[in-house]
């Protein structure tokens, strides 16, 4: 063959074997990538599958909504489970364990819910309407709502107890009362009955005896009774002696004392004045004084008016007018007239008093006997009580006894003793004997003080002279003026 056609066998040859070369080896990279294909598809649908199982197409295109959204790397099953790990802490409290699932730990919670709600839920403290709204916050809002009602039922019922026993201890106390005024009247009637059984005893006994023996026994019992009586004049007049040489002891020592320092006249005192007017508005019937909160005057405070460059008079009629303060500065004082007088006006300079207020001390007043405080012809058995709040009113202080520190004694009417109830007065009305004993008490009480008042030199004013010394004069017929 020519040379020619040897090279062109060779070439075809060669591009034969190529041609078959390439066609082994592009259906050996088919198959392969088919293989290949058909594993990943394999694979993408069991991955699809899990997924699927993990969350549908539908909740995973809304995941953003019903999980919310990621936080940093972390994928949306991580978020969901840090979810249930923070519900269960707050139902159960406490960390979950790691290794449990989160089927495991919903389980654990639902069981403590149940308990809790078994435990605490009561079907007389909680009415459940739908059963399904049953869960533990629901149920702690009804614990709550139950627990204000029982609270609020519980301080009813507290209020209550307290009002029965303040209802149960006044009953007590007016038990008391009564009890101890029975008692009082027993013990009377019981005292009465002794002496009457004593009296009848000595009557039976001496009817039980012969003439003569009732002659000397009455003898012998009048002998005693004269020398008892004998006796008891004795130590009357031993007491007597003794209670004026300890008089007369007084006297003296109290001279000695006034030699030393001698105190006060305190009828003088009650009677100096307290201040003086210096400005008088006609129109308004309003005067003003030299004395104001530097001396500590307040408004309400009375005083009576008196003519310039004299003292104050004993005579309660000799007064110009009474004044009533009603406003105060540090250095002087207005006042309203009361009672204005066109024929005896107050004048620049007139003085100005009451006893009972003073700018740099405290009076300590005593009073005794019966008053007719509003001067309606009956006397006020509360007369007491009211002068000691009229006292205190202007500054003053009221003591029971009379002491040395007693600066002055309000001596009302002597009071009237009551006759002595005869038996059947007794009977009638118990009480009786009772009022006659604390009338005498009454009696004794007021011939007490106003025998020491004496002894001691200390002032003592009727009631109309206290009225007038006080500024008060003009007004106690006022209805509330005391």
């Amino acid at each position: 063959m020519p040379a020619r056609r040897r090279k062109q066998s060779n070439a075809m040859l060669y591009t034969l074997i190529t041609f078959v070369g390439l066609f082994i080896a592009t259906t050996t990279v088919a198959v392969i990538y088919y293989v290949k294909a058909e594993e990943y598809k394999t694979d993408r649908n069991d991955l699809k599958q899990k997924i699927n199982e993990l969350a549908t197409e539908d909740e995973r295109n809304e995941k953003g909504i019903k999980i919310g959204p990621r936080r940093g790397r972390e994928t949306y099953l991580g978020l969901l489970t840090d979810y249930v790990d923070e519900t269960v802490t707050m139902i159960v409290g406490g960390v979950p364990a790691p290794g449990d699932s989160a089927e495991t730990k919903v389980n654990k919670a639902d069981k403590a819910v149940k308990e809790a709600l078994n435990l605490a839920a009561q079907p007389e403290q909680i009415t459940i309407t739908d059963p399904n709204r049953i869960g533990l916050v629901q149920t702690i809002k009804d614990l709550v709502a139950a627990l204000e009602a029982t609270t609020r039922a519980k301080l009813d019922t507290e209020k209550n107890l307290e009002d029965k026993q303040a209802e149960y201890a006044r009953d007590l106390e007016i038990n008391a009362e009564a009890f101890k005024t029975l008692q009082a009247e027993k013990d009377k009637l019981q005292q009465q009955f002794d002496d009457t059984k004593k009296d009848y005893d000595s009557l039976s006994a001496l009817l039980k005896q012969t003439t003569s023996e009732q002659v000397q026994t009455l003898r012998t019992q009048l002998q005693q009774a004269e020398k008892d009586l004998n006796d008891k004049q004795d130590k009357l007049l031993l007491t007597q002696a003794e209670l004026k040489d300890a008089r007369e002891k007084m006297k003296l020592a109290l001279d000695e004392l006034a030699k030393i320092e001698p105190g006060p006249d305190r009828a003088v005192l009650a009677q100096e004045p307290d201040g003086q007017v210096i400005l008088i508005d006609e129109k308004s019937n309003v005067v003003h004084l030299d004395i104001g909160s530097n001396e500590h005057v307040y408004p309400g405070l009375t005083f009576s008016v008196y003519d310039r460059g004299a003292a104050v008079p004993n005579d309660p009629n000799k007064g110009k007018a009474d004044i009533q303060v009603f406003d105060v500065d540090e250095t002087y004082s207005a006042a309203r007239i009361l009672n204005p007088d066109v024929d005896n006006p107050i004048l620049k300079g007139d003085i100005v008093a009451n006893l009972i207020w003073d700018a740099d001390r405290t009076n300590e007043f005593v009073a005794a006997g019966d008053f007719d405080l509003d001067r309606d012809g009956q006397l006020d058995p509360d007369a007491l009580v009211r002068i000691e709040s009229l006292v205190e009113k202007w500054g003053g202080k009221m003591a029971d006894m009379i002491t040395i520190e007693t600066d002055f004694f309000v001596l009302g009417k002597q009071p009237t003793v009551l006759e002595a109830p005869t038996l059947e007065e007794q009977e009638i009305d118990p009480r009786a004997q009772q009022r006659h004993q604390e009338s005498l008490q009454r009696l004794a009480r007021y011939n007490q003080l106003r025998e020491k008042a004496q002894n001691l030199w200390i002032p003592v004013f009727t009631y109309e002279k206290f009225l007038h010394f006080i500024g008060y004069n003009t007004q106690v017929s006022q209805a509330g003026a005391i």
